[in-house]
């Protein structure tokens, strides 16, 4: 494709992102959330498995956040920051399914496990293994394997998972969603045999909160983690920590701060862990973030999760329907059971492929071993879904990859 053909390609691309009908979004009676995300203005977004787009009230709890700063100073902790890791941490517990008080915010998921962690040191010698899955997110097999006394047994899939769980199991930390191909994990046996065995479960809900209907209390992990930059459309700087209530109080963890103690404004010289899961938490807050955030978890909770998981398997389907016409190889499930909210596809070439996506205002992703992964969301049209299979496929017919040749991830 010359210079000249490219550039009127993604010229026509653009222009026809905003002209393109949003008849199927209406009927799905989510339209009018399609005005809550600037970016739709200019933008086919497909990437909320990754980073959610920021919804135009973000901004205003921001700009909240400075104005408390600026006229009122320190005073502002009185007023409202001081308190945001439990109040958000409480609304991120109505959408995972937790009792009031029992879910706190934290920086990310690897230092949320690191507190779940810490809470079993030292560690003994007949109870030190870790069983942990190789499909999860890597960044917290990472912090297991630096503890020179933890063995981590890296199991294939679920069922070996259970297999692998006796009386010198620890923790097992697992994921609801694997991120690479959006695959849902049947919990409930791994919880089960955990329990049986005297081991912890620590649930992974990053790529589930938010697009699949989740009950933390129902399953009974002793822990579940997440953030908030996916489905919840919350930005950085929200994970959240759940621990169950009964553990909440008797749990003492020694990666601690000021902010777990019973009293932290009395700044006394020894620690008297608070109650519950206030103990979780760490050094002072960063109520500017849970001020972003809140804007994201107010439109998942006025949709509904079940009302967006609803949305999600029609468009992953349809997605899946048209990669199929299309000759795609799909590496996510088929069964809607165990597929989440994001669809991957193999295409030759894939991460070139995505590049150009990228260049025509397409955002999706890629994985080095798995393919490009597209995540629609609530504020999708369907129309965006037939969009971006007819630009892979034209892409790979017109070569207009080429250019992209060597691209690597870079988000």
């Amino acid at each position: 494709m010359t210079d000249d053909g490219a550039a009127a390609a993604a010229k026509r691309t653009r222009s026809g992102i905003s002209a393109r009908p949003e008849s199927a979004l209406a009927d799905s009676g989510l339209a009018h959330y399609r005005a809550e995300f600037p970016i739709l203005e200019h933008t086919t977004y497909l990437v909320s498995h990754s980073l959610g787009p920021m919804p135009r009230k973000a901004g205003e709890r921001l700009a909240e956040f400075a104005r408390m700063w600026e006229e009122r100073g320190i005073r502002a902790w009185a007023e409202g920051w001081w308190e945001t890791s439990w109040t958000v941490g409480d609304q991120i517990g109505r959408i995972i399914g937790a009792p009031p008080g029992s879910t706190v915010m934290q920086q990310n998921v690897t230092i949320a496990e690191a507190i779940a962690l810490s809470c079993f040191r030292p560690v003994e010698p007949a109870r030190n293994r870790v069983v942990y899955e190789r499909g999860n997110f890597p960044s917290v097999r990472y912090l297991y394997q630096a503890q020179p006394d933890l063995e981590v047994v890296v199991c294939e899939n679920e069922g070996e998972i259970v297999e692998r769980i006796d009386e010198r199991t620890l923790l097992v930390p697992i994921s609801h969603v694997l991120y690479k191909a959006g695959e849902i994990q049947d919990v409930e046996p791994i919880v089960r045999r955990a329990h049986e065995a005297g081991a912890h479960v620590v649930l992974d809900c990053y790529q589930s909160a938010g697009i699949v209907p989740l009950d933390v209390t129902l399953l009974g992990v002793s822990f579940a983690v997440g953030g908030s930059v996916k489905w919840l459309c919350g930005g950085p700087g929200n994970g959240w920590l759940y621990v169950r209530p009964d553990l909440a109080e008797r749990l003492e963890p020694t990666f601690a701060g000021w902010q777990a103690h019973a009293r932290p404004f009395a700044f006394e010289e020894e620690m008297e862990y608070a109650a519950g899961a206030s103990r979780f938490l760490t050094g002072t807050p960063n109520p500017a973030a849970h001020y972003a955030g809140t804007a994201g978890y107010d439109l998942v909770e006025a949709i509904g999760v079940a009302r967006i998981r609803e949305n999600s398997l029609r468009q992953t389907q349809l997605l899946i329907d048209l990669a199929d016409a299309a000759g795609f190889e799909v590496r996510s499930p088929r069964d809607p059971a165990r597929r989440g909210g994001s669809v991957v596809l193999r295409v030759p070439e894939f991460a070139a492929v995505h590049a150009e996506l990228e260049a025509r205002e397409i955002l999706c992703d890629f994985r080095p071993d798995a393919g490009i992964r597209l995540g629609p969301h609530y504020f999708n049209s369907d129309e965006d879904i037939r969009f971006v299979v007819e630009q892979v496929a034209d892409i790979i017919d017109t070569g207009a990859y080429e250019p992209h040749m060597g691209a690597v991830a870079l988000h």
